[in-house]
């Protein structure tokens, strides 16, 4: 588990945000379940150190002045030009406390389909999930190297691979596809009578 060092924010002014992000530090909030919401910042630098090393749904223990703390990152907001984080939010977390959260699914591969023509049809990019925080994956990955035209993957298949934690879609509900490649005929200009 990554450390995270922070300080109460004390000065709630639009001054002093703006310094602090002049500064590189980025302000933040920590809530939670019979947690008092506290004002805190962080530094930039050492934010994108720990979110590579635990990823985007790890648990961080967050020392805010010397008291440590277990949380997740819950939400951010970007500067909508330079995509800079503005704002973070971070939620208390256990091991028992169940998190309702969205994860990506990346596709790892190329599949055999493909080479024989065919395209990948991503339908579901995310998935809506339920998990204990120990539990959290970082994304849901799919090898879709075997995959030949006409297969499909659908919710209940990764159901079936993924019992640590709830998928929270219809199991019909298709993932990704290797479709047939439609030949488009050119419509034929019916040529003017002279």
């Amino acid at each position: 588990m990554s450390t995270l060092v922070a300080q109460e924010r004390k000065d709630l002014t639009k001054s002093s945000l703006k310094k602090m992000r002049s500064e590189g530090e980025i302000p933040a909030v920590v809530y939670g379940r019979k947690v008092n919401t506290k004002s805190i910042f962080i530094k930039r630098a050492d934010l994108n150190r720990v979110i590579k090393e635990v990823g985007r749904n790890g648990i961080i223990s967050l020392n805010i002045d010397g008291n440590s703390k277990n949380v997740i990152l819950r939400d951010y907001q970007n500067k909508a030009l330079t995509g800079d984080v503005i704002h973070v939010d971070f939620l208390q977390v256990d091991e028992n406390t169940e998190i309702d959260t969205k994860v990506s699914v990346i596709l790892k591969g190329t599949s055999v389909g493909e080479k024989a023509g065919g395209v990948i049809n991503q339908a579901l990019h995310e998935l809506n999930i339920t998990a204990k925080a120990n539990d959290l994956p970082d994304s849901i990955e799919i090898d879709i190297t075997n995959f030949e035209i006409g297969h499909t993957v659908r919710v209940a298949d990764l159901k079936e691979q993924h019992t640590n934690f709830k998928i929270n879609h219809e199991d019909e509900e298709a993932v990704v596809t290797v479709d047939y490649v439609k030949q488009v005929e050119e419509e034929e200009t019916p040529e003017e009578e002279a």
